[in-house]
């Protein structure tokens, strides 16, 4: 009897107590907007986070509360953002297409390394170890953890160096977000000339350790008619607000660091 009668008890409470949540839940609880299963359905479900959103479903819940506009999807593109328009009965709005960007052109031939290193093949594991084999210590680590990120396919390793396949990218961030050194960038896919340098050294030094490396020498300032171009700590930036697409700095950079990208072109 002196267990019976606790459990009995116990078992009465339990019962009202979910009785009573039962009827709470009905009274206070709040019904799911239907059109964010929809929203969520037309995405593409990449979870990138390159919406600013935590995954698919956190963005579906942003659009549908008003606090998103439907077209941050970069890997769903413009397809999506006007299926998204349509389920919230608003306009889509423009899109403008963005692509990743590899700011090194050390290729092996071009960069020397520091030391042979046999530890595992991860770029930030490699940057444990004095910022990496090569002698930049800006430059690509190479070993393609950027390449493992993406989930599309658009990066490859080239000679010691990152390779985006502009055709496949869909901006999505990820490999931005994998790469140790900070070298890769989202850019306008309609922004040809990129400075392929991240070295911040002086000019001399540069030359001691890559032969594509910025040094600094404002040449391409100089011949650029509508000051597009800026050098700050010895590293020549291009303001594509600016830039009109002539090409001339790239014929006057001496290292050949400012390269043009197409697009269009598959690999």
């Amino acid at each position: 009897m002196n267990i019976i009668i606790p459990t009995l008890i116990m078992s009465a409470l339990g019962i009202v107590f979910g009785i009573g949540l039962a009827v709470a839940s009905k009274a206070f609880g709040v019904e799911a907007d239907g059109r964010i299963a929809l929203v969520r359905e037309a995405l593409p479900g990449a979870n990138c986070a390159a919406c600013g959103y935590t995954g698919c479903d956190g963005y579906a819940e942003a659009v549908v509360s008003g606090e998103a506009k439907p077209n941050k999807c970069s890997v769903g593109g413009p397809d999506c953002a006007a299926r998204i328009a349509a389920i919230m009965g608003v306009e889509a709005g423009a899109m403008e297409r963005m692509v990743a960007r590899v700011r090194c052109a050390g290729t092996a031939g071009a960069c020397k390394t520091k030391y042979d290193y046999q530890g595992i093949e991860d770029c930030a594991a490699a940057k444990l170890m004095h910022d990496g084999p090569s002698a930049c210590s800006y430059g690509c680590a190479g070993f393609g953890s950027c390449a493992k990120a993406c989930n599309f396919g658009a990066i490859y390793m080239e000679d010691g160096v990152a390779r985006v396949i502009a055709s496949k990218c869909t901006a999505c961030g990820m490999c931005v977000a994998a790469c140790p050194k900070r070298l890769i960038a989202l850019e306008p896919a309609d922004a040809n000339f990129t400075v392929c340098c991240a070295n911040r050294d002086k000019g001399m030094y540069v030359r001691r350790s890559c032969t594509a490396g910025c040094i600094g020498c404002m040449r391409c300032a100089k011949a650029c008619l509508v000051q597009a171009i800026t050098v700050t700590d010895s590293l020549a930036s291009i303001d594509m607000g600016k830039c009109r697409r002539c090409g001339e700095c790239m014929k006057v950079c001496p290292q050949k660091c400012i390269r043009y990208f197409d697009c269009a072109l598959t690999r």
